[in-house]
């Protein structure tokens, strides 16, 4: 199926909506804002797939102090229902103007006319990126924008590197030799391997952007100058 019309799909770190101390009302707040303007302004239409966060980790970390060794899989169902619930939290916020499913069975391509739909995890073994990717696939999108917590991908780790350096733009081949192959539950990447893997063979372009900046963010959307990295 084929979305036409000016449509994107925004991969919603969980980190934005539920960073460490709780869930962010001020950045829910902004962003219910913008993107209600891009509707009303620009005629647009966003795919929304939502991340589990802290709570995800919260969640992982309590099973692992009372059961202790705990299986990937497991470790997994648990994010991947922190971010379905993330995902009914941003699906009432824009209750209004959303198709009223939360997406969490890829298996099957669903009509949506609603200016917002709303999708969260859907299996153990990736993050909801390959769920971004997979909603790119199935409606013919070729972009993805993920918003996460961090101003642009490195060529290190810039916590354990003080000199690394930004990248603008990166090629898959060399984004995915730089963070491996293996995807581990509550995995810290800004895009995670499995996805990434997925996004190359579509040839999809990723951009990846710190998602509290909506101004930047906007520049993105319009297909201007932003700061953040851009994968292709």
């Amino acid at each position: 199926m084929t979305i036409h019309g000016s449509a994107f799909i925004l991969s919603l770190g969980g980190s934005l909506v539920v960073p460490n101390g709780g869930i962010d009302i001020q950045f829910l707040r902004s962003f219910n804002d913008f993107i209600r303007n891009q509707i009303s302004s620009k005629k647009r239409r966003f795919f929304i797939t939502v991340g589990g966060g802290a709570t995800t980790r919260q969640y992982q970390e309590a099973a692992r102090v009372v059961r202790g060794s705990i299986d990937h899989e497991d470790l997994d169902w648990l994010g991947l229902h922190a971010t379905r619930l993330n995902a009914q939290l941003i699906r009432t916020i824009f209750r209004d103007i959303a198709d009223p499913r939360v997406i969490k069975h890829y298996e099957i391509i669903l009509k949506i006319d609603a200016p917002v739909a709303i999708a969260a995890g859907w299996k153990p073994g990736w993050s909801t990126d390959y769920c971004a990717v997979t909603l790119s696939q199935d409606y013919g999108i070729t972009d993805v924008i993920n918003m996460t917590n961090v101003d642009q991908v490195y060529d290190k780790d810039p916590k354990t590197h003080p000199g690394a350096k930004p990248l603008s733009v990166i090629n898959w081949k060399d984004y995915r030799t730089m963070i491996g192959s293996d995807w581990t539950p509550g995995m810290n990447a800004p895009f995670d391997p499995i996805a990434s893997k997925l996004a190359e063979g579509l040839g999809i372009t990723v951009k990846i952007l710190n998602g509290k900046n909506l101004d930047n963010l906007a520049k993105a959307l319009d297909g201007e100058a932003f700061v953040g990295t851009t994968i292709q």
